[in-house]
């Protein structure tokens, strides 16, 4: 069986570091690209240099060079970078894994029109222990329908660019989907001065962004007299790794499609 051939973008920072450290343990896996921003320091250099190895691959800025002969694409960038990097892709037939978020509207559809092309796999968290989080949140939202408040909270490094996380908002695109709602009509996106009772339909979302917080996301259901907090807390980017791997292994044969962490969990 031919190795399954991956190219990393990011291939310097730790979520890149992590994937690039998966696929040389792998079995059948290949890193055949690692691509960075131009300016970058490890540009040139061995991509396995900062794990301590030699990967035999060098970093580099050309998105073209990165894909040519890559099976998959792995990208955990910013949606600029990642509809480039997503052209790029189309152009050369690549499969594509998505873990970048912060997309609008317009953005989400026209990687949903790339999906006709090309077998693209996008979730807001590559873990499975978040995924198994979102099938607990269903049930709970469906039980605790009547006289529960909504609450979503999550914390993440300082250098997260968007708020609330992409995670966040999936987890309550979940709930007020198990409730029947349309989440853009009930959410509410922080608090501040005098903002009035509280609209038991709502689905309030916090964001905290301090020091090197990896990813916390809590759910609380809270009724009158007791409070049900669902929690997921990631300790290092690892987990978000061998999900993303495992979705490029999902993807292999595939001609086109969008799917998301739920398919690769059931596949």
């Amino acid at each position: 069986m031919n190795n399954l051939k991956i190219a990393v973008c990011g291939a310097s920072g730790k979520m890149g570091r992590a994937l690039i450290g998966i696929i040389r343990d792998g079995e059948a896996l290949e890193l055949s690209g690692a691509l960075e921003v131009p300016g970058n320091p490890y540009l040139g250099k061995d991509a396995g240099a900062l794990l301590g190895f030699e990967a035999g691959v060098s970093i580099s800025s050309d998105i073209a060079t990165i894909i040519d002969g890559a099976d998959v694409l792995i990208d955990f960038t910013r949606p600029d970078g990642t509809l480039r990097h997503l052209e790029a892709c189309v152009s050369h037939k690549t499969a594509m894994v998505i873990g970048t978020t912060g997309f609008s509207d317009q953005e989400k559809a026209a990687i949903k029109q790339a999906a006709e092309t090309i077998p693209i796999m996008m979730a807001p968290n590559m873990s499975v222990g978040v995924n198994v989080l979102l099938r607990l949140l269903k049930t709970a939202a469906q039980a605790l329908d009547e006289g529960y408040d909504i609450e979503i909270v999550e914390a993440h490094h300082k250098h997260k660019v968007d708020a609330p996380s992409g995670t966040a908002l999936r987890m309550g695109e979940v709930i007020a989907e198990s409730l029947g709602r349309n989440l853009s009509d009930c959410a509410v996106y922080g608090r501040e001065g005098n903002t009035g009772e509280r609209d038991q339909k709502a689905i309030g979302f916090s964001a905290v962004r301090a020091g090197d917080i990896v990813g916390e996301h809590t759910a609380i259901f809270a009724g009158t007299g007791e409070r049900i907090e669902i929690a997921h807390k990631a300790s290092d980017r690892s987990n978000f790794a061998v999900g993303a791997i495992r979705a490029a292994k999902f993807l292999s044969g595939k001609s086109g499609g969008l799917f998301d962490m739920e398919d690769v969990l059931n596949s």
